[in-house]
C-alpha cells in the first residue's frame, strides 16, 4: 500500500516533486494564494468578467459617485486631465499645398473653437470635448462620439450603449460585434433622464452602424482596452474601489472624532462623598428606542459647554492626540494607491511635493510623463484624427476650389499631423546646458533630442530654416532703406536683425571700427 501510494502514473515521488519544481507556482493551490472567484480556470473572454450588465453599470456609477464626491478622487482626475491635454492639441495641416494648408487652417481654428458649430448642444468646443472624452474613459471607462451630417459632434455617455432583453443576437452592452468580433453596429438607449427605465426591447433601442458603405468609421467608441478580447472599457478606477471606500470611511471617522476631541474631554475623579449615582445632565436628551427593545439616551454636547461637577467630584481635562501619527502613514498609503492608478505621483496628485526632494519630484514626473505622452498618443489616434478627416471630406464636397486642389498632383488634403502640448524643462538651464553638451560631444543626435522634448526635428529645422529667412528678409530690406535714407551710415542686416551669438562666441567691438571681431 505504501508503495503504491508512493507512486503517481508510474513516477515515483522523487520524479513527481521534480516535476513539480519545473511548474510555475501561480499555477497551483496553495493557501497563500487567494482564489479568483468567478473566473473559469480553463480560460475566458475579457468580456466575461462583466458579463452581467448590471454588475458592469454599478461599477461605473460607483466609479461615477466617487469622482462626484469624494474630496479628492475629482482632483486626481483633472491633474491627469490638465497634464495630458493643457491647453490642447496643435493642427498641423500637411496636404502638399500652402493654398490648401492656409484655408484647411483657418476653417478648422473657426470650427473647433465655436460651440455652435462644433457640438449638437452649443455647449462645446473642440477642446472642451478633448477633455471631456478624456475624463469619461477614466471614470466611466468608454464614450461613444457621434459626428453628424450637418457638420457638428455628438457625445454619448457609456450607459446608454445597452444591451435589450429580447434580443439574441451577439451583443455586448450595446455593441453587436460579427464573427471576428468586429463591431457592426452601436445600439444607443434613448436620452432619458430616468436611469431606473428599464430596456426590454430592440424597439426601444436606435442603432448606429459602426462604419458607412464606403466602410470609414461613423461611430467612434473611445477607450482604452487591457485584453484583445475586451469590447467595452472599465472604470480606471476598478483596482481601487474598496481603497478608496476605507479612505472615505477613515477620513470621516477621523474628522467626526476630531469634532468630538474639540468639544470636550473630561476625567471623572469620583471621592467617597460623590456616591455611586448617575451624573447629571449636560445638554439636550433624547431617548432612542433599540431593536431589543430597550432604550439608549443621546446626550447633545457642543463647544464651549461648561460641566459642573458634583460635591466631591474632580473634573480633569484632557486633550486627546487628534489625529494620531499612525493616520498620516495610512492616508499617504491610501492615497498612494488611488495615485498610482491614475499614473499620478502622489506629490501631483496632492499638488504637495514637501515630501520629497527636487531628485525625487523630477524622477516621478519624468516616469509619469511617459504614461501621459502615451495617452497623448491614443487620444489624437481615436479622437483628433479621424474628426479631423472626416470635417476636412464635408469641406472638400461642399468647395469646389477645395476639391480642385486635391485633385492636384501630389496633394492630398487629408494629410495633417497634431502636435500634442508638451512640458517645460523641469531646471531650464541645466537641462538645455545637457542637451548641448551632448550635441557637441556626439552623443545624441538632433532628431532624437528633439523627440525626448515632445518634438520633430524635421518640423522644428524647417521652422528655424524659415523663421531665420524671415527674419533676414525683413532685416536686409531696413538696412538698405536705412543706408539709402543716410549717405554716411553702413548699416548691414546683421545689425538690424540682431541674432544671438553662437554659444560660446564672444564679440568685442573695438572703437572707431565699423566691423566686430569675434573671438
Amino acid at each position: 500500500m505504501r508503495r503504491r501510494n508512493a507512486e503517481i502514473d508510474g513516477r515515483s515521488t522523487s520524479e513527481v516533486f521534480d516535476s513539480m519544481r519545473a511548474d510555475y507556482s501561480a499555477s497551483k493551490r496553495s493557501r497563500y494564494r487567494r482564489t479568483p472567484r468567478g473566473v473559469n480556470f480553463s480560460g475566458s473572454g475579457a468580456d466575461y468578467h462583466y458579463r452581467s450588465e448590471g454588475d458592469f453599470f454599478r461599477a461605473m456609477e460607483t466609479a461615477r459617485d466617487y469622482f462626484r464626491n469624494n474630496c479628492l478622487v475629482a482632483q486626481g482626475v483633472r491633474r491627469l486631465i490638465d497634464n495630458v491635454v493643457q491647453t490642447g492639441f496643435s493642427l498641423d495641416a500637411r496636404t502638399g499645398s500652402d493654398k490648401a494648408d492656409v484655408m484647411l487652417t483657418q476653417r478648422w481654428a473657426d470650427w473647433s473653437g465655436d460651440a455652435s458649430a462644433a457640438d449638437v448642444s452649443g455647449r462645446f468646443t473642440f477642446h472642451d470635448q478633448e477633455r471631456l472624452i478624456l475624463q469619461h474613459v477614466i471614470v466611466d471607462g468608454d464614450i461613444i462620439v457621434l459626428p453628424q451630417k450637418n457638420g457638428q459632434v455628438g457625445l454619448v455617455e457609456a450607459h446608454r450603449m445597452r444591451t435589450p432583453r429580447n434580443t439574441t443576437r451577439n451583443v455586448i452592452h450595446g455593441v453587436l460585434l460579427d464573427q471576428d468580433r468586429k463591431p457592426k453596429e452601436y445600439w444607443l438607449s434613448k436620452d432619458d433622464i430616468d436611469p431606473l427605465k428599464m430596456i426590454a426591447k430592440v424597439a426601444d433601442m436606435k442603432q448606429y452602424p459602426a462604419r458607412d458603405v464606403s466602410g470609414r468609421k461613423q461611430v467612434l467608441h473611445i477607450y482604452r482596452p487591457d485584453r484583445v478580447s475586451q469590447t467595452r472599457g472599465f472604470t480606471a478606477f476598478a483596482p481601487s474601489i474598496d481603497t478608496m471606500a476605507m479612505g472615505d470611511d477613515l477620513f470621516f471617522a477621523m474628522l467626526v472624532k476630531a469634532q468630538h476631541g474639540s468639544v470636550f474631554t473630561i476625567f471623572r475623579e469620583m471621592g467617597e462623598s460623590a456616591g455611586f449615582s448617575a451624573p447629571g445632565q449636560i445638554g439636550e436628551r433624547e431617548t432612542e428606542i433599540l431593536g431589543d427593545g430597550s432604550t439608549r439616551t443621546i446626550e447633545g454636547v457642543a463647544p464651549g459647554m461648561e460641566i459642573f461637577g458634583r460635591p466631591g467630584e474632580k473634573l480633569h481635562g484632557f486633550t486627546p492626540n487628534i489625529p494620531n501619527p499612525e493616520f498620516f502613514s495610512h492616508a499617504k498609503l491610501i492615497l498612494t494607491i488611488v495615485a498610482n492608478n491614475l499614473g499620478l505621483p502622489l506629490a501631483v496628485f496632492l499638488l504637495d511635493p514637501s515630501e520629497t526632494n527636487f531628485s525625487g519630484w523630477r524622477g516621478a514626473i519624468d516616469q509619469a510623463r511617459l504614461g501621459f505622452k502615451s495617452f497623448q498618443k491614443w487620444l489624437v489616434a481615436s479622437f483628433h484624427q479621424p474628426i479631423y478627416q472626416w470635417k476636412v471630406r464635408q469641406w472638400i464636397a461642399a468647395d469646389p476650389v477645395l476639391e480642385a486642389i486635391g485633385r492636384q498632383e501630389g496633394v492630398d488634403l487629408l494629410g495633417h499631423k497634431w502636435n500634442p502640448p508638451t512640458w517645460a524643462y523641469i531646471e531650464p538651464l541645466k537641462d538645455a546646458s545637457a542637451d548641448l553638451l551632448r550635441l557637441r560631444n556626439a552623443m545624441i543626435s538632433q532628431r532624437r533630442r528633439a523627440a525626448e522634448r515632445g518634438m520633430d526635428w524635421g518640423d522644428l529645422s524647417t521652422e528655424i530654416v524659415e523663421d531665420n529667412a524671415v527674419l533676414i528678409r525683413k532685416a536686409k530690406q531696413t538696412a538698405d532703406a536705412l543706408n539709402a535714407d543716410f549717405d554716411d551710415l553702413a548699416v548691414t542686416w546683421r545689425e538690424v536683425a540682431s541674432l544671438p551669438t553662437p554659444d560660446g562666441v564672444q564679440v568685442r567691438i573695438d572703437a572707431g571700427a565699423n566691423e566686430g571681431a569675434t573671438s
